[in-house]
């Protein structure tokens, strides 16, 4: 399937610049925070708000909303468990999806083919596949022993050790832990099809089953509506990045591409957004914002890298091979990478500025900084500047 799908042949691509593309995301993304009081209503939650570490979900909502006047504030309404359910995702990794979106989510990343899982399953599908193996049907044996394994509420060991016991076929050896157990990332993809949450209270890491839940899904179904959400939030945006975000192929990603879309070229190379979102790029006003934006926030999930920030030094400080920090902005653009200390007093927030900062921008940094400290549950903050 052309990834040009759904483009007028006579319509010419529109050239839009960088930073015409980053303004339209300030925008898609609702980091202007255009009055949002419930975090059900931002556009960001589409994709599932990522959260890893734990916390860091709330952070990235607290990047989009403020604290209406004698109301609740909209970081900690994720904690409604009603409402909201934490289980492994995109790629494996923790995310805040809303509650009413579980199903859909486990049906749209439920993988197309044996090909699809085995990219998604990284290393163990790629052992998968060296033995001549399906991938897929690894996935479904490995999310229906879960489904019969988890009947209450039991901890990550206690599950991947009954798991193990019950379908041997799906271990491999684990130098970390010495032992043989069912892999990790094929237990983190088969968790939400199984119909299993975490629980964001427990230490160590516990799964419960979601109340209920249909089953196995049998086929993936919806996976369009993701590749439009990401191109609508991160757009204009390629095949090649989307399935970078979804970890698997390009011709995935290629097979479930939406109508609807336009054509663009940002500084010459050619992507996509829907055509609906097509005014709303080219018109994006420029931004006046700063936002203390976490190590897993959205705007730094996007796979066109790159773009966001071009120097390859500044790449390397704010996506380091370990422990990534989280990403400061200002206006349209990543100026620096901020980390923290928590006492049970005091947070320190110690910024790294990728140029040097005026007296406006710092100001508006330390008010943010307050904003991470009271979603945090600190009483007091300080922001130290390493550097700008």
């Amino acid at each position: 399937m052309s990834a040009a799908k759904g483009k007028a042949a006579e319509a010419p691509a529109a050239a839009i610049s960088r930073v015409q593309a980053l303004a339209y995301r300030v925008v898609a993304q609702q980091l202007d925070r255009p009055g949002v009081d419930d975090p059900a209503d931002l556009a960001i939650a589409d994709l599932g708000i990522q959260d890893s570490p734990a916390g860091t979900a709330a952070l990235s909502v607290a990047a989009r909303t403020a604290v209406p006047s004698g109301g609740e504030d909209p970081a900690t309404q994720l904690a409604d468990g009603r409402r909201w359910v934490v289980t492994w995702a995109v790629r494996g990794a923790p995310h805040v999806l809303r509650a009413d979106d579980v199903r859909a989510m486990a049906a749209a990343t439920w993988p197309a083919d044996a090909d699809d899982a085995a990219a998604r399953l990284a290393g163990f599908g790629a052992g998968t596949r060296k033995r001549g193996d399906d991938a897929l049907a690894a996935l479904r044996a490995a999310a229906d022993a879960l489904r019969e394994v988890v009947g209450d509420t039991m901890t990550k060991g206690d599950v991947s050790n009954a798991v193990t016991k019950a379908v041997p076929k799906l271990s491999q050896p684990c130098r970390s832990c010495g032992t043989t157990h069912i892999s990790d990332q094929l237990m983190r993809l088969a968790v939400l099809p199984a119909g299993l949450r975490l629980d964001p209270m427990a230490s160590p890491v516990t799964l419960r089953p979601i109340a209920r839940w249909p089953g196995v899904p049998d086929e993936q179904e919806g996976a369009g509506a993701i590749v439009e959400a990401y191109l609508r939030l991160h757009g204009p945006a390629t095949p090649k990045e989307v399935a970078a975000y979804l970890q698997t192929g390009q011709a995935a990603v290629k097979d479930v591409w939406p109508g609807g879309l336009a054509e663009v070229t940002v500084d010459g190379r050619r992507a996509w957004v829907p055509e609906n979102a097509l005014e709303a790029l080219r018109r994006a006003p420029a931004p006046e914002l700063v936002r203390l934006l976490p190590r897993s926030d959205p705007w730094l999930m996007a796979r066109d890298r790159e773009l966001l920030v071009p120097g390859a030094a500044h790449r390397k400080a704010l996506w380091p091979t370990l422990g990534f920090p989280g990403g400061l902005l200002v206006d349209g653009e990543i100026a620096g990478t901020w980390r923290t200390k928590a006492t049970a007093a005091r947070l320190d927030v110690t910024v790294q500025p990728f140029r040097r900062l005026s007296p406006t921008v710092r100001t508006a940094l330390e008010a943010e900084a307050q904003r991470v400290a009271s979603v945090r549950a600190v009483p007091d903050v300080r922001v130290a500047y390493d550097g700008g």
